[in-house]
């Protein structure tokens, strides 16, 4: 039995992958993406709804008793999946981390707020990065081993007798590039053009999956936007993690009508003053999937009524 649950960590994605025995006994868990490192935006501090019940993602594995991880996949270094690395290590060890990038051994902080006169949108690279880095330096050992995906073609993995996973990746001239200016920033360099221009691209560096389980397709999207796979190979899917939090940028009727996935999963906080999710995907969705769901409690007037629950969890068989 497979297991999903897409925690409502607020802003954010962080999906537990469990399979499971037949007593109930973990067989393997992989968690993607971490989650932020709050539960309300620095820049959208509304009170959250007293209903709310969203949870950080360490503490959801806590809550479930997850404390050994088989794989932990970063897909991108967004603060929204990232933030919550920490408490994560603090709740569960990981036999492999597996990334378009792992910070030098001896890596320092980055400062990213000090007096360094660059831009606000190179200081949020900064920070995105050095949150990334802390988590794993402020916690030895709790990662057994990280590898840093070489990200020039599909990487299949076997995970058990019935579950694999293909992770994708974007343009293979992306990742070098992405190394290059992480590596300069930890050695003290400050290009505020590269780090500017790089946090622009961050997004459709992400990595998605495929995981195939019993001859059902699960595909994770990360924040990937429309126009960088919708050109791929795609196929009915039986789950839909939806890119990018269902922005306008997120899906094509054209993706969609491929996937026909039977459940969409949006990962996002409710009340976001920025259209995500974007109506008009929400619609598509529904056109085209038999259900969506929000990971916290979205309303959206004849679209979405707001449900309230700690997680999306999917059993599939």
């Amino acid at each position: 039995m497979l297991v999903l649950d897409f925690i409502n960590v607020g802003n954010g994605d962080s999906i537990l992958v469990r399979e499971l025995e037949g007593d109930g006994g973990q067989r393997f868990a992989m968690l993607v993406d971490c989650g932020h490192d709050n539960l309300v935006r620095d820049d959208h501090q509304r009170a959250p709804d007293p209903r709310s019940k969203r949870i950080y993602a360490g503490d959801f594995l806590r809550k479930n008793g997850v404390s050994h991880l088989d794989i932990l996949l970063v897909t991108h270094f967004h603060r929204d999946h990232i933030g919550g690395l920490g408490r994560v290590l603090e709740a569960a060890e990981a036999d492999r981390l597996l990334s378009s990038y792992i910070p030098p051994a001896d890596s320092v902080p980055l400062e990213p707020d000090g007096d360094n006169g660059l831009p606000k949108a190179a200081r949020n690279l900064l920070r995105c990065v050095d949150l990334y880095a802390r988590a794993l330096r402020e916690h030895p050992g709790r990662v057994r081993e990280m590898v840093e995906l070489p990200c020039r073609e599909v990487e299949t993995l076997r995970l058990t007798d019935e579950l694999s996973m293909d992770i994708l990746s974007g343009e293979p001239a992306l990742y070098p590039r992405q190394k290059e200016i992480y590596d300069a920033a930890f050695r003290g360099e400050r290009d505020r053009y590269s780090l500017m221009r790089w946090g622009k691209m961050m997004n459709i560096s992400s990595l998605r999956q495929r995981l195939y389980y019993h001859g059902k397709e699960i595909v994770l999207g990360g924040d990937v936007y429309a126009p960088a796979w919708d050109n791929d190979t795609l196929t009915p899917c039986e789950l839909l993690k939806v890119p990018h939090h269902a922005s306008l940028s997120s899906a094509t009727r054209k993706i969609l009508s491929r996937l026909k996935p039977k459940t969409a999963v949006v990962c996002e906080a409710a009340d976001r003053p920025d259209e995500r999710p974007h109506p008009y995907i929400v619609s598509l969705l529904k056109e085209y999937a038999e259900e969506v769901c929000f990971t916290d409690a979205v309303s959206i007037p004849g679209l979405v009524e707001p449900e309230f629950h700690e997680s999306v969890h999917i059993v599939i068989e």
